[in-house]
Formats: structure tokens, sequence, C-alpha cells
């Protein structure tokens, strides 16, 4: 009986070493394929025609559409950011979902909002209440605020889609900070493309630690506490170069709803966000290939690397674990919905890459993470594995790791320079190095129990999450305020 345990144990442990062979070298396949995708990028930049674009009475006006639950802290600089972002032809419609504390207000004296009688049309169907339209006195065409009983943030969204006057639609995060080119460069591949792209994402990094004055980042930092440092590296690993691989693969299933576009009349026809998901933004995308796929369409979803939405992380574990319980629950959600397109021929790359690489490195992950902590040590103790594997599976599992995040730090320094000093390269590495210890575990416990709860029907719950909002140099905040992570 001890012989077949050891032998099952030993099995086991080097199938959560093959796994995690298969999963780094997936990441690095979409690192690398991301590093091709930005060299082409940056040597086209140059012609890219922004400039054109921007003058051309041709180019698509696009309605920005921002949701926002108690974002006090930061809504006035993220909303002047965006109402004076480089672009011909835009709105914002703000959404503000029910808030309790003084969003509204700050908007209504920064803007000076005034009331309008405008009815909300319900070509996509919304649960809440509309309670009063207004738009800002100087300027009514460019800035829209609604206020709505509270419903979540896909029904906010859902409300703003019905009120976007223009064909594009861009959903942004409240406590978001665009560059001030960034809509010019998400709306350019549907003025390059116009009949078949049908979305576009766009770089979300972290604003944390960087100074923001008048709605704009003028000085870009690597954040001080240590925690907010690994979220940084994390983001440029999964966000910035896996989004642009899997965009470059043409398997592309995520859109940030921190910083994504699409076109209105599909968001539209396939009933617009669904708000029993608490992933709306991925499942959004999804459900936009499903309905492409099912009409044999000829169709791009595609992501850019720059310009970026700066965007607040969680500065507490408090607040992290709930965000990551909710991303991976989502996860879960998304593919529990969409499993039959998984291994189906008929959704293509989609259904027979994306998704099965989703379920397996993606949604399982950590699950296996959490075996390997367990079984290792088990294995090395009843004498299933000797010291010679288990040094072996370390590298593989955390110094190929590493490997993948140090390639990710070198590709954005050498693609995009957006650190400037050394230093902060320096930390970078540091916390991609403490990544490993502590965290990752950490990490894998909030994950599985987020699909867990997917899983059992559990009512999902947002949460709140300390906001210290843009007012300066995020390091010493002005404002705190009490959102919706």
């Amino acid at each position: 009986m001890n012989h077949v345990v050891r032998e099952l144990l030993r099995y086991t442990d080097f199938g959560i070493f093959a796994y995690f062979i298969a999963l780094n070298s997936g990441y690095l396949v979409l690192i690398v394929l991301a590093g091709l995708e930005f060299r082409r990028h940056l040597r086209r930049l140059p012609f890219a025609g922004a400039d054109d674009m921007f003058r051309s009475p041709l180019t698509l006006p696009v309605s920005v559409i921002v949701p926002a639950y108690n974002e006090g802290a930061g809504i006035v600089a993220a909303v002047q950011a965006m109402t004076a972002l480089r672009y011909p032809r835009y709105e914002v419609v703000v959404v503000d979902d029910g808030s309790s504390d003084d969003t509204f207000e700050l908007l209504r004296k920064r803007f000076d909002l005034v009331a309008v009688p405008r009815v909300v049309p319900a070509e996509i169907p919304y649960r809440s209440q509309v309670l009063s339209v207004h738009v800002a006195r100087a300027n009514p065409q460019t800035l829209t605020v609604v206020r709505k009983t509270n419903g979540g943030k896909a029904d906010a969204l859902n409300v703003g889609i019905n009120l976007a006057r223009h064909p594009l639609v861009c959903m942004v995060d409240a406590d978001s900070v665009l560059d001030p080119d960034a809509l010019l460069s998400v709306a350019k591949p549907f003025g390059d493309d116009p009949l078949r792209v049908a979305a576009c994402g766009g770089v979300v990094r972290i604003a944390n630690g960087c100074k923001v004055v008048g709605g704009r980042v003028v000085d870009v930092r690597m954040p001080k506490p240590w925690l907010l440092r690994v979220q940084v590296v994390e983001y440029l690993r999964a966000f910035l170069m896996g989004r642009t691989g899997w965009s470059r693969l043409g398997g592309l299933v995520v859109i940030s709803g921190a910083f994504g576009i699409f076109r209105r009349d599909l968001v539209v026809q396939i009933g617009g966000m669904d708000p029993d998901t608490i992933g709306e933004d991925a499942e959004l995308v999804v459900r936009l290939h499903h309905h492409l796929r099912q009409a044999k369409a000829d169709y791009r979803v595609i992501f850019v690397a720059e310009p970026v939405s700066w965007s607040e992380a969680p500065s507490s574990m408090r607040v992290l674990g709930r965000q990551r319980r909710r991303w991976h629950r989502g996860i879960a959600e998304i593919l529990s919905k969409h499993r039959g397109m998984i291994l189906n021929p008929r959704y293509g790359r989609i259904g027979l890459l994306a998704l099965p690489y989703y379920v397996v490195f993606e949604l399982l992950a950590p699950f296996v993470e959490l075996l390997a902590v367990v079984l290792l040590p088990l294995g090395l103790w009843v004498g299933a594995v000797n010291i010679g594997f288990a040094w072996r599976f370390v590298l593989v599992a955390y110094g190929y790791g590493l490997l993948v995040s140090l390639v990710s730090l070198f590709i954005e320094e050498v693609s995009f320079h957006r650190y400037p000093r050394w230093s902060d390269m320096v930390r970078g590495v540091a916390a991609a190095i403490l990544e490993n210890f502590g965290y990752r575990q950490v990490l894998a416990v909030w994950q599985a129990a987020g699909a867990i709860g997917a899983w059992r029907g559990r009512k999902a719950v947002w949460g709140v999450m300390q906001r210290e909002g843009f007012g300066g140099d995020m390091d010493s905040p002005e404002m705190v305020g009490v959102s919706r992570g």
C-alpha cells in the first residue's frame, strides 16, 4: 500500500512538473510574439498618421462611457483627462450608479452640470431606474452625466450604451486616467480596417506612485510599496505582453473594462453587457466571438500596446484578495457559460486554442500551484521523489517563471521605456523575484476560492476598495473615498 502511495505521488509530481514547463513555455511564446509585434509597431509609428486621423472629417466619432460608483476620490481628475483627449469628435457619458458619496456633487460643481429632459432609449435592457440626465453647461455635446439607482457596473454600462450617440463606444473605468492620444490609438484600427475590426483593447498600467497633474500622468514612477511593485510586474506580463501575443495570434478573448472600444451596433445586437456575470468585460468579448463566428463573419478583435490607460491598483492585501477572487470567479463563470465553444472547430482558433488555454493554464493554474505546494514536500518526506528532482521542480516552477517576468521587463524597457529611472527597473526585477516567495501562493488561494465560489453558485459580492485618487503625487493621498473595486 505504501509503495502504491509513493508511486502515485511520484507520477503526480512529474505531472505537475510537466504542467509548469508547459505553462511557462506558453507565457514565453506569448511574450516573444508580443516583442515581435512591438518591433513592428515601433517601425510603423512614424508613419501611423495620427495627425491625419485627428484632422480627418471621416474619423469615426466615439462615445466614452464611464460607470462610476463612489468614485469621489478620483472622478474629477479622470473626467478632466477624458474631456481633454486629442480626438476630433467624441462625447463622455458618465453613469453615476447610485453613489452614496459626493461623486455627483463634485462633477456638478466642477463642470457646471444642468439637468436636461432626455429620455434614455431601451435598445439594451437595463434593470435600474434612471433618475436624471445632466450636461455640462459650457459644452453640452461633450459631457453627459446620468444619475441612476444602483444596478451594478454592467447595468450602468448598458445605460451608457443606450445613451451613446456615436458608432464606437469606449468603456473606461472611473478610476482611470488616459494618455492624451489614447483614444486616437484604440480607434485607429477601425479607420484602417472599418469592415472587419469589431473591438480593440488598450493596455492598462498601474498609476500608483505616478505623479498626476490636471488629469495627466506627468511623471511615471515605480510605486514604493512592494505589494504594488509586484502588481506592476504582473500587469506587464499579463496585460501588456500576454494580450499583445494573443492579439497577434488572432485569439484575443479579454479586453479590460478599464479601456476597450467596440462597435456600438454589434454590442446592441448581442444584448450589451451581461449583468449576471461578474467578469462582464471579458464575457462581452467571448460573446462577440460567439456571435460573429456563428454568423461566419470576417472580423478582427485586436489589442494596441500604447498609449495607455493608467488605473489605480489595490494597495492592501485585503482589497487585492477581493479583486483577485472576483477576477478568477469571472473566468470560471465565462468558461462555464460558453463551454460549448471549447474545443469546437466551428469557433476556429478561439474554440480550439484560446479558450482551452484559459481552461488549462488560467482557470486551473491556482489549483495546480496549491497542489504542488502540498505534494512536493510530501513526496520528499515519503521518499517518492529525491532532492535532485525537487531542485529541478523548483527551478522550472519558479525559476522559469522568474525568467518569463524578466523577459517581460526587458521587452518593455526596450520597446516603450515608460520607467525612465534605472532604479525603477531594478525595483521591478526585485519585485519579480519576491513575487515567488509567498505572493504567488496566497494569490493561488484567492483565485481558487473565486472559482469554487462560482461553481457552487454563491452570490457574488463586489466589496469596497479604498481609493487614493489622482489629486497629485499618489504616494501622498489628498482625498480618500470608497469604491467598488
